[in-house]
C-alpha cells in the first residue's frame, strides 16, 4: 500500500497537547499557528506521498553504486532530492535571516515524521544537513556563515558529522585525527572517520563535512578535540567552488537496512592534508558537536516514530486483506479477514497506541523546545529548556526502541508473508534496527538521563514533570468515565515506580553506581513509557470534551480515547515491575564473574 501521513492525528496533538497557538504568541512565530500549520502539513504530505514514498522500495533494491570513490545514488534520488530544495523543505525550521522559512519545531517535526516515514534512507541526508546548519548557527564565524550558511539552508549543498573512527567507536577519547595548523590560519587535516551518512553522493555539488580532530599539543581524552569544517570542494570567494579537497570516499558500507542511504568511510589527508577551518575555539570541538548530536538525536527518535507509522500502516491493509481462519466469536462462518482475530487486533492497538504516544511526546517536546529558545521571559525559557533537555534521550531511546517492537510486530502480521523481501514488511524492521544504535546507543541515551538529566539537579526536573502528571491524573479521575479512571489508574501506579526510581538514582549514583546504571535503559523505558502514557491521557480528556461539544468527527475522537485506555492497560501497566527490577534488580547485573560468562 502507499503511505498516507497521519496529518489529521499530528494536527490533534499540535493543537491540543503542544498548543501551537501559544508557540505562534512567541516572538518570531506570529504567523505559525494552527492554519499555518495546517497548510503546511498538507503540502508537506502531498510532497512525500507523491514524490517520496514510492522510492523507499526503490532504493531498498537499488542500492547506491561505488566506483573510485564516486558514490551514485539509487535511481530516482537526485531529481526527488531537487524537488525537495525546490519546496523549501531544508530550510522549514532554519532562521529567515539565514534562508529559511523560520517555522517552529513543532511544525518542523510534523514534516520530519513524514519525510522519514516516505523514505527514511533519503531522509537523512537533510537530517545532517540540519545539524550542520544548527551548529555553524551557533559556534560558526561570521565568515563561515557567510560562506556556508545559504547554501546548506537553500540545498545547495548538504552537510555531514564525522565522529567516530575505526578504533573509537562510541568513545570519542580515542579520536586520532589530526589538524596541523597553518600560517594562514587553516588546518591540514589527516585521519579516518567512519560511518559517515551521505558522506559521498552525486545528488548535490558539494558536501561540508563537520569534523573533530585534535590540535597539536592538545589535551588527552575528548577535553583536546576541535572542530572543523571540511568542504569536499573548496569554496572561492565569489561562492564558486574551487580545488578538489583532500577527502575522499575509500568505501561505502554493505548494511542490514537503510540501504539506500551511502556510509561512507572517509579518508582525509592522503594526498598532503585536507584544508580544514577551525569552528570556533581550539578544544571545543566535542561541545560544538554536541549541537549537532542533540539535533540528531531528538531527530533519529523521530525517525523511530516514522517508520513505526509506515509498518503500522502496512500492517492494518495486510490484515484487512489477508482471509485466513474463522472468527473464534463465530461471527462469520467462513474463514476471513484476519483483523477479526484478537490477537492481530491486540498486535495492530499495540502498534497504534506506541505510535501515537511516541508522537505526542515527541511535538510536545519541540514545542518546549520553542519556548526555551523564543519565549521572552527567562524564567520560562529555562524551564523549557530543561523539560526539554529531559526529553530528548526519552524521544531518542524510547520511541527507537519502541520502534523494534513495532516494526517486529508488522512482520508478525503478516505471518510467513513478512519474512520473505517481496511483500516489504521485512524492510521496515530492518531499518529500524539501526536507529537504536546510531548518534548514541540507547545505554549512552540512558546514561545521560541519569547523570546529567537527573543526578545533576538532585531529580528537581523529573519531580516538576511528575507533578504535572498528577494533575492530569485529577482531571481524569474527575472525568470519571470507565476509560479515563483506567488511565488515571495505571498512570498513578507508573508515576510512583518513576519517582522511586528518581529517589533511588539521586541517592545511589555516588556509593553503587554499578547498580544504578545497570537499571538505566529500563529507567529509559519506564520515562519514555509514563510521559507517553501521560500525553496519551491528556488526549483522552481533549476528546471527551470534543465529544461532549458535538465534535463533527466522533470516530476520530472515540479512537483517541480507545486508544489511551490501551495503551494504560496493556503498554504503561508495565511501568511498576520496571521500576522494581531497576531499584532491587542492579546486584544481579553484575554479580555474575567475568569467568563464568
Amino acid at each position: 500500500m502507499s503511505y498516507r501521513a497521519p496529518v489529521k492525528d499530528m494536527l490533534f496533538d499540535m493543537q491540543y497537547l503542544a498548543n501551537i497557538d501559544q508557540v505562534a504568541k512567541l516572538p518570531g512565530f506570529e504567523d505559525a499557528g494552527l492554519d499555518t500549520a495546517q497548510a503546511v502539513l498538507e503540502e508537506c504530505a502531498k510532497f512525500n506521498e507523491g514524490v517520496m514514498a514510492p522510492l523507499n522500495r526503490v532504493g531498498d533494491l537499488n542500492h547506491p553504486k561505488f566506483k573510485d570513490g564516486h558514490v551514485s545514488s539509487s535511481p530516482g534520488f537526485k531529481e526527488a532530492f531537487a524537488q525537495f530544495t525546490a519546496g523549501g523543505w531544508q530550510g522549514l525550521q532554519h532562521p529567515v535571516d539565514v534562508g529559511g522559512q523560520g517555522l517552529p519545531k513543532t511544525i518542523g517535526t510534523a514534516c520530519t515524521e513524514m519525510l522519514h516515514s516516505a523514505n527514511m534512507s533519503f531522509a537523512l541526508c537533510p537530517m545532517l544537513t540540519d545539524g550542520v546548519i544548527e551548529a555553524l548557527i551557533i559556534a560558526g564565524s561570521p565568515e563561515m556563515k557567510d560562506i556556508y550558511l545559504e547554501k546548506l539552508v537553500n540545498g545547495t549543498w548538504t552537510g555531514t558529522m564525522n565522529l567516530t573512527e575505526p578504533q573509537a567507536g562510541s568513545d570519542l577519547a580515542l579520536v586520532r585525527s589530526r589538524a596541523e595548523p597553518q600560517a594562514d590560519g587553516t588546518y591540514k587535516v589527516f585521519g579516518t572517520k567512519i560511518f559517515i551518512t551521505w558522506g559521498e553522493h552525486d545528488m548535490v555539488d558539494n558536501i561540508i563535512h563537520l569534523v573533530l580532530a585534535r590540535v597539536p599539543g592538545a589535551p588527552e581524552g575528548v577535553k583536546g578535540i576541535s572542530l572543523f569544517v571540511v568542504p569536499k570542494f573548496l569554496v572561492n570567494k565569489d561562492g564558486s567552488l574551487g580545488a578538489r579537497n583532500d577527502v575522499y570516499s575509500v568505501s561505502i558500507e554493505h548494511k542490514l537496512g537503510i540501504s539506500a542511504s551511502p556510509t561512507s568511510v572517509l579518508q582525509y589527508g592522503d594526498h598532503g592534508g585536507a584544508v580544514g577551518y577551525l569552528v570556533g575555539e581550539e578544544n571545543r570541538g566535542l561541545e560544538y558537536m554536541f549541537i549537532m548530536m542533540n539535533a540528531a538525536r531528538f531527530g533519529v527518535g523521530v525517525q523511530g516514530i516514522s517508520i513505526a507509522e509506515r509498518a503500522y500502516q502496512k500492517a492494518v491493509q495486510f490484515a484487512k486483506d489477508r482471509v485466513q481462519s474463522r472468527p473464534v466469536d463465530g461471527s462469520i462462518a467462513a474463514s476471513a479477514p484476519i483483523i477479526h482475530h484478537p490477537d492481530i487486533k491486540r498486535m495492530l492497538m499495540t502498534m497504534r497506541a506506541s505510535t501515537e504516544g511516541c508522537r505526542a511526546l515527541a511535538l510536545t517536546s519541540a514545542a518546549a523546545y520553542d519556548a526555551a529558545h523564543h519565549h521572552p521571559e527567562p524564567e520560562a525559557r529555562k524551564q523549557n529548556a530543561a523539560y526539554y533537555d529531559f526529553m530528548v534521550p526519552l524521544v531518542k531511546g524510547y520511541s527507537t526502541e519502541q520502534s523494534l517492537e513495532i516494526t517486529s510486530l508488522g512482520v508478525q502480521i503478516h505471518g510467513g508473508m513478512g519474512f520473505i523481501e517481496e511483500t516489504g514488511a521485512a524492510q521496515y524492521y530492518r531499518d529500524a534496527r539501526i536507529l537504536t544504535i546510531y548518534e548514541g546507543t540507547t545505554a549512552i541515551q540512558a546514561n545521560d538521563l541519569v547523570g546529567r538529566k537527573t543526578a545533576r539537579d538532585g531529580g528537581q526536573t523529573a519531580k516538576a514533570i511528575a507533578a504535572e502528571i498528577a494533575k492530569t491524573e485529577a482531571e481524569l479521575t474527575q472525568s470519571g468515565s470507565a476509560a479515563a479512571l483506567a488511565v488515571a489508574k495505571h498512570l498513578s501506579a507508573g508515576r510512583a515506580a518513576f519517582l522511586n526510581v528518581v529517589d533511588f538514582v539521586v541517592a545511589n549514583i555516588k556509593s553503587k553506581p554499578n547498580d544504578v546504571f545497570a537499571g538505566s535503559v529500563p529507567y529509559v523505558m519506564l520515562a519514555g513509557n509514563l510521559i507517553a502514557g501521560w500525553q496519551l491521557g491528556r488526549s483522552l480528556l481533549v476528546a471527551e470534551a470534543q465529544l461532549k461539544a458535538g465534535s463533527d468527527d466522533a470516530e476520530f475522537m472515540q479512537a483517541k480515547i480507545i486508544t489511551a485506555q490501551f495503551y494504560a492497560e496493556h503498554i504503561l501497566s508495565k511501568a511498576p515491575n520496571i521500576g522494581q527490577s531497576i531499584v532491587a534488580g542492579g546486584a544481579s547485573v553484575t554479580a555474575l564473574p567475568l569467568s563464568s560468562f
